[in-house]
């Protein structure tokens, strides 16, 4: 899907900098995808302490030999 967006030319060229892209859509592409994985993992991190588990479970049951 083509798509055009006006960006910050300086920004570009940092991320193709510090990342290494070869392209300016590959430093697009894996900056998105770093703010993905980020945003998935604040997610994450917001349910520590509020998950409950069995203090009970036996991991070592379940291994298969």
């Amino acid at each position: 899907m083509a798509t055009n967006l006006a960006l910050d030319d300086k920004l570009i060229i940092d991320a193709q900098y510090i990342g290494g892209a070869r392209t300016k859509k590959a430093a697009v592409t894996e900056a998105l995808e770093e703010y993905i994985q980020r945003r998935k993992q604040m997610q994450i991190t917001s349910l520590f302490g509020k998950v409950d588990y069995d203090p009970d479970y036996d991991y070592k049951k379940t291994r298969s030999h």
